[in-house]
């Protein structure tokens, strides 16, 4: 169960549900924003937990503990639909649905590190572009970067079929801040058919 889902059902806080159980605050919100995984728990927080949102500790753990059904799609189709995804939306909506479904803390979980790293770059792409500011739940993420930079499939072909990393360097100096903090290189995430 997501239990943030549950907080909200029970019309809990995260402060709320810290004094009841007794779990630290600092730890129920590493929980609630995924950087502390429920499964790595003690019992003990996980009985403490279970009992004040009245339910079972299985429950609780059971999304965490179930193979992940969701499929892993190639980096260029993610892109792209995440490209898509902000074009069907609008900015705002991108916004407001990226905070919402916390993909980018579920990826970094799953080790998907240029999956989260990039929706949390485009993320910050399009507030700074909307002149909203950045949401500080992720200054942790902020400061990862890949160890190799991750060019486009373009880029990569034009590199190979003209034997020169020419393009490759262009697209570097060309590519979006926002991407190059983690060592993507993207210049484009508007011009998607």
């Amino acid at each position: 169960m997501d239990i943030n889902k549950i907080l909200k059902e029970r019309n809990l806080t995260k402060y709320k549900l810290s004094q009841s159980s007794g779990v630290p605050y600092t730890t129920v919100s590493d929980i609630c924003n995924g950087k502390t995984r429920l499964e790595k728990c003690s019992a003990d927080t996980l009985y403490r937990l279970a009992k004040v949102l009245k339910i079972s500790m299985e429950s609780l753990i059971e999304e965490q503990m179930a193979p992940q059904m969701e499929p892993r799609l190639d980096f260029s189709l993610y892109k792209s639909n995440v490209c898509h995804q902000l074009k069907e939306l609008g900015d705002e909506e991108f916004l407001i649905e990226t905070l919402e479904n916390n993909n980018i803390r579920k990826y970094y979980a799953k080790k998907w590190y240029p999956e989260a790293l990039y929706l949390l770059a485009m993320l910050d792409y399009i507030s700074r572009l909307n002149n909203v500011p950045i949401c500080t739940e992720y200054e942790d993420l902020r400061k990862c970067k890949l160890s190799e930079p991750l060019y486009s499939t373009g880029i990569l072909a034009m590199s190979k079929v003209e034997e020169d990393s020419h393009c490759k360097e262009e697209a570097y100096l060309e590519a979006i801040p926002e991407f190059l903090r983690h060592n993507i290189v993207e210049n484009e995430v508007r011009d998607v058919i």
